[in-house]
């Protein structure tokens, strides 16, 4: 399981031009899924994520996490992060999860997130997304637990 993780002033995702998901100060996660993922692999990355502290606290200095800030978590499925891109120009997705494995994990992920008493909102999961963003810093990092 692979996440990348921006931390952003603002985020949203649309899904046949209306607006399914909204978040203010936070993290937008684009979460990706492969065959042998599991729960343990969601739980690790789940308390990484809600743990994270790269929000700037009174000294200027990443030392504050989501709930330190009353963040917020929007969450987009993204089967692309396990392209592979090794041979020709195509990529191959054959390391993505099959929909039905993978849309279990993220709402397990999702739900999880929220029982840790961050707010959450989603994307719609298989659908065509147009994610927006205003990227704090910029800082975007990965996280991936096989």
């Amino acid at each position: 399981m692979k996440i990348v993780v921006q931390r952003v002033k603002n985020a949203q995702v649309e899904v046949e031009g209306k607006v399914v998901g909204k978040i203010n100060k936070g993290f937008l996660v684009l979460l990706g899924v492969t065959h042998t993922d599991t729960k343990t692999q969601a739980d690790y990355l789940i308390k990484k994520l809600c743990n994270l502290r790269v929000f700037s606290d009174e000294n200027d200095k990443m030392n504050l996490g989501l709930k330190d800030i009353n963040g917020e978590l929007l969450i987009v499925s993204q089967f692309t992060l396990y392209a592979d891109c090794t041979q020709g120009n195509r990529p191959s997705f054959i390391q993505a999860a099959k929909p039905e494995q993978a849309e279990e994990l993220y709402e397990y992920f999702c739900l999880q997130c929220k029982q840790n008493g961050i707010s959450v909102q989603k994307g719609i999961f298989g659908a065509n997304m147009q994610v927006s963003l205003l990227n704090d810093g910029p800082v975007t990092i990965v996280i991936e637990k096989n």
